[in-house]
Formats: structure tokens, C-alpha cells, sequence
């Protein structure tokens, strides 16, 4: 058959006529292809995936069922648009209790986004122009740049490493890059390196943009899940910060309601606005029901106070383990990320040239999937939202990685 017209019509920012006939095959699917060889040359053993950057438990029972009593409502079957007051409300009271966040006004600071991903695709519609630039540190969570990209910007990257404290250099940028900044992308704690922000950061932070007239979007999608008494840092109570920039705050890590997907957006007001309106133009809202179910999950603080204790106790094994066999883990202050440097290779003579020729190592030989970072040095990243049911059953996968990483010695 020969080759659609519609071939040709595809815009540029996807690929334009060679749409889908790019070769290069993505991390992500190179790591689902290798775990489907894995299991296919050792159909007797479990796979341990470390590399799923998503809850392991459902959400907490009370939400569910707040969920289908309002989901049974006829009232709540409608649109909700830009989101229902009552969660609005709810969120304010959420972040001025664990955050600390005082004086937001809940109608015109805050509103609801389907997930913080939606919200970081939408923003650059609202501020983009062709040649307007995103500062982004790398390695990081990418929408806010894809985006940019398509709507006509550039993306500056910054790298984010262990000498920095894995916190983007903001002196290190050109006066032009400054000059034609219009957004800077945070998050903390981090995606993937498992880093906090400093209070002294995002003063930092809130004069580079009050210089250089740039927004400020800060996605603190984990920053519920703080460990070892470290308390929940928000960019919005530094001074100044509402002044310059928004901040998200997700429901998907803290409460285990991904597939719910809701997030609040709070911060400067024209913001709110402007996401509000290319918001309008893209979603009629979630469901109230699920709205009303994160109305209960925020006034019940023990759900996530449970989840980081269970959290916390995972990063504790594994970095005991994997400190066992050579690796220099540490624990991080928050989320469910544990970043490390792969080793240079074996003592029997492999070398592992890129962190995605260790993840593959891993994964082929010992079962073992993570995920793969070369953008500003070589680590993977281990994720602890493993599935296991329970203490005996978390020490019984710590026991079976310490196992099968015994066997060789690396070289770092």
C-alpha cells in the first residue's frame, strides 16, 4: 500500500512527515523490552521492579468510599470546569497546615488541575512565545520543556549534580538567557535524584526571578513525603515567592491516588489566571466525585504520615543493602526516589559504559529493574514503591537483592 497523504500532514513539533519512523527506541521502552526478555529467559524467577515511579497501594479506604458515596449523587454528574470552591477551600486549609503557607486566598490563588501534569503542559500556552526560553535542570521531569519546544521556545538546561547538592546553578546563566527567560522549572524534592531544596535556595531563587523578571514554577508533586522528623519545605513561604511564581501540589504521591489524578495550583494570582484560561479552553474539569473524595484525603493527614512512614522504613533497608554490596546510597530527606552512581563495572572485566549499560545489566542478569539517568553524570534510580505487603514481606525482597548482587564485585 503506498504511504498516506496523511503521513505529510503531522506538524514539525512531532516529527512532522517522519512521524513514527524514528528508530531510536526510548529508555522507558527499552526497559520494558528488556523485562520482557528477562521473564521470557527465566520463567521461574520474579522480576524486582525498582524502577515504577508510582504508588504501590491503593488509596486509603475512607477515600474510596467518600468517592462512591458522592459518585452516587446526582448533583455531582455534571461539569466541574475550573474546579468545585469546596476543594479550592480545603486545599488552603491543607497547605497553610503542613506547609505552612498563611494568607492564600482560596478563589482567586488557588484552583484544582487534573494531575500536575496537565498543569505543567498547559502553562507555556499561557506564557510561550516563539523564541521565549524555560530554564530547566536536568536531569528532571521534562513536560514544562516539551512543551515550551512545541509552542515555538527554547529549553536551557542546567545540570543538577552531587558537587551542587543536585540544585541547578542559577549564576552559571548567560545575560542573553536571562534577558529571554520567561519560566523556570523546580522540584523538590526531587525526580529523580531524591534532593531537597534549602529555605536559603529559594531565597535565592525569588531574587534571581525578581531580577530577571522569569516565573517560577515549582512542582512539589513529593513534597508530603518528608522522612526522620525533616519538615514539608514550601516554595510559597519563602517572602516574595508569591510575587513570582506558582507551585503544585499533587495528590497522586502523598495519598497513593495517581490514576485519580487531581492537583491544586496555588500562588500568584495573574498565574492562576492564565493557567485558568488555557485551562478553560483544554478540560471541563475533573469529576466532582473524585474533587470531593480529595476534600476527605486532605483533612485526614494520617493517610500520608502512614505512607511516609512505610516510605522511610524501605529507603532505610535498601540502602543498607545495596551500602553492602559497594554502592555509595544514601537516604533522602524525601519522596520515594533513591538516586546512586553505577559503578565504573566488574572485577572480572565488564565495564558498564553509561548508567543505561548498568540498568540493562541489572535487569538482564540479576532481575533487577531500575531507571536509567546519563543526562548530568551516570546513576540509576531505585524506586521504593516495590510491590510487598507488609514488613516480612519488604525484608524478604531486601534479602533476595542482597542475594543476588552478592555474587559479583563492582568497581566504583
Amino acid at each position: 500500500m503506498s504511504e498516506s497523504y496523511i503521513q505529510n500532514m503531522f506538524a514539525e513539533r512531532i516529527g512532522g512527515a517522519n512521524f513514527g519512523k524514528d528508530t531510536v527506541i526510548y529508555k522507558f521502552e527499552k526497559i520494558k523490552r528488556a523485562k520482557m526478555a528477562a521473564k521470557k529467559a527465566h520463567p521461574g524467577v520474579e522480576i524486582i521492579d525498582m524502577g515504577v515511579g508510582e504508588p504501590d497501594e491503593m488509596a486509603d479506604a475512607g477515600v474510596v468510599a467518600k468517592l462512591a458515596e458522592e459518585a452516587a449523587k446526582p448533583e455531582n454528574r455534571g461539569y466541574s470546569d475550573n474546579g468545585i470552591q469546596e476543594f479550592k477551600d480545603a486545599a488552603a486549609i491543607y497547605l497553610e497546615r503542613v506547609f505552612g503557607i498563611k494568607g492564600l486566598n482560596p478563589e482567586t490563588e488557588i484552583i484544582h488541575g487534573i494531575g500536575s501534569k496537565p498543569v505543567l503542559a498547559m502553562l507555556p500556552a499561557a506564557f510561550i512565545n516563539p523564541g521565549d526560553i524555560t530554564i530547566m535542570p536536568v536531569p528532571n521531569y521534562p513536560v514544562l520543556g516539551t512543551l515550551t519546544k512545541w509552542f515555538g521556545g527554547q529549553v536551557v538546561s542546567l545540570p543538577i549534580t552531587k558537587e551542587n547538592n543536585f540544585l541547578p546553578d542559577l549564576d552559571s546563566l548567560d545575560s542573553d538567557t536571562r534577558k529571554r527567560a520567561k519560566l523556570l522549572y523546580l522540584n523538590y524534592p526531587n525526580n529523580p535524584t531524591g534532593a531537597s531544596a534549602t529555605r536559603e535556595f529559594f531565597e535565592k531563587v525569588v531574587r534571581f526571578a525578581k531580577e530577571n523578571h522569569i516565573i517560577v514554577v515549582h512542582d512539589a508533586a513529593y513534597a508530603g513525603l518528608m522522612f526522620d522528623g525533616e519538615k514539608p519545605l514550601s516554595f510559597l513561604t519563602v517572602d516574595g515567592a508569591k510575587d513570582v511564581g506558582v507551585e503544585l501540589f499533587s495528590l497522586s504521591k502523598a495519598f497513593n491516588m495517581t490514576g485519580w489524578r487531581l492537583a491544586a495550583v496555588a500562588g500568584n494570582e495573574l498565574i492562576i489566571k492564565g493557567f485558568a484560561t488555557v485551562k478553560d479552553n483544554n478540560d471541563s474539569g475533573q469529576f466532582i466525585a473524585i474533587q470531593k473524595a480529595g476534600v476527605y484525603a486532605v483533612e485526614h493527614l494520617e493517610i500520608t504520615d502512614r505512607i511516609s512512614r512505610k516510605y522511610s522504613r524501605r529507603h532505610d533497608m535498601l540502602v543498607e543493602v545495596l551500602r553492602e554490596v559497594g554502592f555509595d546510597a544514601r537516604k533522602p530527606k524525601g519522596s520515594f526516589y533513591l538516586y546512586v552512581e553505577v559503578p565504573k563495572g566488574i572485577k572480572d572485566g565488564r565495564r558498564f559504559e553509561s548508567a543505561e549499560d548498568f540498568s540493562q545489566y541489572l535487569i538482564t542478569e540479576k532481575l533487577i529493574s531500575t531507571v536509567p539517568w546519563d543526562d548530568a553524570g551516570r546513576y540509576v534510580r531505585f524506586s521504593v514503591t516495590f510491590i510487598a505487603d507488609g514488613i516480612e514481606e519488604e525484608k524478604m525482597v531486601m534479602d533476595e537483592i542482597k542475594r543476588r548482587l552478592s555474587d559479583v564485585e563492582f568497581e566504583f
